[in-house]
């Protein structure tokens, strides 16, 4: 997931540069290197996100999986 959300949030952030470049007229190699650059800064926000997102959803998952365990344990124990 998180691997994920980085290459979207690159080709964002690159996407985006490159067109406010384009419209404002810059420099074919200034444009590429800025691109560059806000592509590394988005993926390492988006590489972020995923984990932070990977890591709420595994736990949210674990937490309702020990609690049904539990009350299938109890159910089991009163039989």
């Amino acid at each position: 997931m998180a691997r994920k959300f980085a290459c979207i949030m690159a080709a964002l952030g690159m996407t985006i540069i490159l067109i406010r470049s384009l419209r404002a007229g810059s420099a074919f190699e200034s444009a590429i290197l800025s691109a560059m650059f806000w592509a590394i800064a988005y993926g390492f926000v988006g590489y972020t996100i995923g984990s932070i997102a990977r890591n709420t959803v595994d736990e949210s998952v674990r937490q309702k999986l020990e609690r049904e365990i539990s009350a299938y344990k109890k159910q089991q124990a009163k039989s």
